[in-house]
């Protein structure tokens, strides 16, 4: 057997012996923590609860997760990449699920910007690699639905005036724009222009209260997937120790500017890291797979940097970040069509908690998101799918 999922797993540690079953998870523990907190969770759902083998199902459990009686309605705060992921697992075996978020359309930090002449920018995630077999069979899943390509990009990494190719390896976009992927994932399954002001708790469930809707309430479980800040606010009154926990991730913000060219810029490759300098990456936008023909550029600030100038006005920072992209190219750049800038606040997780995710089972709320375990794509969908798969363990514990 060779395991690819979560499901392989379970059934893999079920036919091994108590001692052989526990190096298996320490070793898979080392390459794909997610998956190995989950298949915890399944054993010790299992352990708990006699009759969950029997009920789960050798081969077949996906089907048999729903437990019996009314479905229990979940509440997920964020339509970014782990709240979907997580959302689509838990609709998957039978639950209800509410899914809100405050924007206009999914994405997050894989969101697409448009200027008023109609470019768009992938002004967020840049690309994304699968090291996971999870993940990468997901990605698979992605690119065969038309909305995820591989990106041959030549990358290169920049520093004192040199350039030096970067290794190749798969680096995938969404098609024809970053944000088709959460659009391929969310469906009409999600309400935008939501913001959740509170999380209250009302008895054995909560209620969502919002800054611009009535309130909604009968809710048996609130996963809220957004950046570490915001999930510390919003889970405070009902779960103080989750969000002491949420607090300790540091997020760093990026300015990011987008710019358009009349013509085909001098530049041999089409996205760099770039070393000593105020800029952290850049990439021809266009470059990558479904974009229009327009010579288009993002770049983006440093952490450092950002944080440095991070009540700059929008000028200033096209300014000092093109002024950048010439020195750091060693190119004399013409001037640009279009410039726009775009502040992420809440940019990249720089120190993460080492957690597939956070939960409280007596009380059935969690949050979930790249800053919990690794600050990537991919990180994203493993703390979505794993943070799942515990509330589904919760669930059948309790019978709901």
């Amino acid at each position: 057997m060779d395991p690819s999922g979560i499901e392989d797993w379970f059934e893999l540690a079920l036919d091994l012996p108590e001692k052989r079953r526990e190096r298996m998870l320490t070793d898979l523990a080392r390459k794909d923590p997610a998956t190995a907190e989950a298949v915890r969770s399944l054993l010790q759902g299992m352990i708990k609860n006699p009759d969950f083998a029997c009920q789960t199902g050798r081969g077949g459990w996906s089907a048999k997760w729903a437990p019996p009686g009314p479905p229990l309605h979940v509440a997920i705060i964020g339509a970014g990449l782990a709240g979907l992921t997580c959302a689509r697992q838990l609709r998957g075996h039978g639950l209800k699920v509410s899914l809100f978020d405050k924007g206009r359309g999914p994405g997050g930090r894989m969101s697409t910007r448009r200027t008023a002449d109609g470019d768009a920018f992938d002004h967020g995630a840049q690309y994304f690699t699968a090291r996971d077999p999870n993940f990468a069979d997901e990605v698979a899943a992605w690119v065969a639905a038309g909305a995820a390509a591989e990106w041959h990009g030549r990358i290169a990494e920049l520093e004192a005036g040199r350039s030096t190719a970067v290794p190749t390896t798969p680096r995938f976009v969404g098609v024809p724009r970053m944000s088709a992927i959460l659009r391929h994932l969310s469906g009409e399954e999600v309400q935008f222009g939501r913001r959740v002001a509170q999380i209250e708790r009302t008895g054995r469930r909560f209620t969502l209260t919002f800054t611009d809707a009535e309130p909604i309430d009968g809710i048996d479980a609130v996963v809220v997937a957004a950046p570490a800040p915001q999930t510390e606010q919003l889970l405070q009154p009902v779960a103080p120790d989750l969000a002491a926990r949420a607090a300790q991730a540091e997020l760093a913000p990026c300015w990011a500017v987008m710019l358009t060219f009349a013509t085909r810029l001098p530049i041999k490759f089409d996205g760099a890291f770039v070393a000593d300098s105020p800029l952290a990456w850049i990439a021809r936008n266009n470059s990558k797979p479904g974009r229009d023909a327009t010579e288009c550029w993002v770049l983006h600030g440093s952490p450092e940097w950002s944080q440095d100038r991070f009540d700059a006005t929008p000028a200033a920072v096209i300014q000092e970040l093109s002024a950048a992209l010439a020195e750091a190219t060693g190119e004399v750049l013409p001037a640009a069509t279009t410039a726009t800038a775009h502040r992420w606040a809440y940019a990249q997780a720089v120190g993460v908690l080492n957690e597939p995710y956070l939960f409280d089972d007596d009380l059935r709320i969690g949050a979930c998101g790249d800053w919990c375990v690794a600050p990537r794509v991919e990180g994203a969908y493993q703390s979505g799918a794993a943070l799942a798969a515990r509330l589904l363990v919760r669930t059948r514990r309790a019978g709901r």
